[in-house]
């Protein structure tokens, strides 16, 4: 009897220890790429970063380019791709203030300062990168 509680609770450990995260299956549509990439705030094309609520795309970098915003607090940099949709030429967001949207019929919306979605509850959040600050220039990295 008692071997039998063994096995039935080794068993039971064995089920909950192998059961996959459902969050990870779904949020599969950006690579994980290491990114580098050095903004200069003296420069005219990064202006807007030295303003409080402002935020610049810079394309070619990550999976579909990067947002970088002046949160007012610190900088924060996420990538420029629907993390909810196929990397398709509509899934690169647009700024709008401190929301990004695609052009994707679904049009979704995120927080350029919290990552999530604004209206619709959707499973993935935009992907950040880490934003470290170096006097006049911000570097921007996956690691």
């Amino acid at each position: 009897m008692r071997l039998a509680k063994i096995i039935s609770f080794v068993t039971l450990l064995l089920i909950i220890g192998c059961a996959k995260d459902i969050n990870d299956s779904r949020c599969n549509f950006l690579l994980d790429l290491d990114i580098y990439y050095e903004i200069n705030l003296n420069l005219p094309q990064y202006n807007e970063l030295n303003f409080i609520s402002n935020s610049v795309y810079i394309p070619n970098v990550g999976n579909g380019g990067v947002i970088v915003v002046n949160s007012g607090t610190g900088f924060l940099a996420w990538d420029a791709a629907d993390p909810n949709h196929t990397n398709l030429p509509c899934s690169i967001l647009s700024i709008n203030g401190l929301e990004a949207t695609s052009s994707c019929a679904e049009q979704n919306t995120y927080s350029l300062i919290t990552g999530q979605s604004i209206g619709i509850a959707l499973t993935c959040s935009l992907k950040p990168y880490r934003v470290e600050v170096n006097g006049n220039i911000l570097i921007i990295t996956s690691f």
